[in-house]
């Protein structure tokens, strides 16, 4: 049995009254109720979704916008999983779901999420990859549609986000290898306008003030956040000029790189060069083991989805306290890398 009507036919009641059945109204008596549940239950019947969307004026879809591509994710990325992970659990206690929005790396995310909104796909945005300057904000606030930003930008409209703490990974880093000796520390950060990269690079000038010393633009290094760049920045940065002794790497995919890199050329991590940087489950092969910061992936996922259900009128009762703007902490593990 394909649809509603099919069902009305066959128990030779309206279409009207079927409808009405399924959807609980008390205008329909029990034994009506019984029997169109019993049917539809026999018979398969599923409803139409996108016509029920249609007349609700919603989609019961919550878009995940991310971009993709191997010079995004490198090998895999275990981060998103995570929080989607977060995401869906809270999601699913209203009968919602998590889609994926995926703009290929090759197209303009601008133009991709006109798109988006053009087809009114989705109840709610989170948006990812936040650039230093960003259209989608504005969009997506134009449109009237709620949103949230999984990281911040120059571009914000009043938006909810959570972003990691990137401000306390550099002053925690930096004060460790200072505190340990070093003195010409370099760090390396995503190509591109990506915004974490400023925020970060700003925070470790700021951090080396403090200890009367200076980042050198020479020891600045931009790559692919990915594994392939990663090694590439090792050769970069054995090459450098007045080598420094230590790096602090902000994405987790170049670790893997680096470390290979570095091994290739006879130093090693924790020894000759320190190395700290971000966590992720490939780490725990690495030797020696890294030292890293750590973010609760899943609780953010958690979080992201409240804050943003907060912001909506048909869950807002649910979650009065939700944050609207939050810098989510990192865990910090000491290894023997630096």
């Amino acid at each position: 049995m394909k649809g509603i009507r099919q069902l009305a036919d066959h128990l030779d009641i309206s279409i009207g009254t079927v409808s009405r059945a399924l959807n609980g109204k008390p205008d329909v008596n029990d034994e009506t109720r019984r029997r169109v549940l019993e049917a539809a239950e026999k018979f398969g019947y599923v409803a139409n979704q996108a016509g029920r969307s249609l007349r609700k004026g919603a989609t019961g879809i919550i878009g995940f916008m991310m971009q993709t591509g191997h010079e995004i994710t490198g090998q895999g990325d275990t981060f998103f999983m995570s929080v989607f992970d977060g995401v869906q659990t809270v999601l699913a206690r209203h009968k919602l779901d998590l889609v994926a929005l995926l703009c290929s790396s090759e197209e303009d995310p601008d133009a991709y999420m006109k798109r988006v909104v053009a087809r009114g796909f989705a109840d709610g945005i989170i948006l990812s990859a936040t650039r230093y300057r960003d259209d989608r904000f504005g969009t997506l606030h134009k449109a009237g549609i709620p949103f949230i930003s999984l990281g911040r930008s120059r571009s914000d409209v009043g938006q909810p986000w959570y972003d990691l703490d990137f401000e306390g990974m550099a002053e925690t880093a930096i004060d460790r290898l200072v505190a340990k000796g070093h003195k010409k520390i370099a760090i390396g950060r995503p190509e591109g306008e990506i915004n974490l990269g400023y925020v970060f690079e700003e925070r470790c000038h700021a951090a080396l003030a403090r200890h009367g010393l200076r980042l050198d633009p020479a020891h600045v290094f931009r790559s692919r956040p990915n594994e392939s760049g990663g090694y590439k920045l090792a050769r970069n940065f054995i090459a450098a000029p007045a080598q420094p002794t230590a790096m602090v790497l902000l994405n987790e995919a170049t670790v893997i790189g680096f470390y290979r890199g570095l091994e290739e050329a006879g130093l090693t991590p924790g020894r000759e060069v320190a190395v700290i940087g971000q966590y992720s489950p490939l780490v725990q092969f690495l030797s020696p083991r890294l030292t890293c910061f750590r973010p609760a992936l899943r609780d953010l996922g958690v979080a992201v989805a409240e804050s943003l259900l907060s912001t909506m009128p048909a869950f807002a009762d649910a979650y009065p306290q939700a944050p609207r703007q939050c810098l989510w902490p990192m865990n910090f593990i000491e290894g023997e890398s630096g």
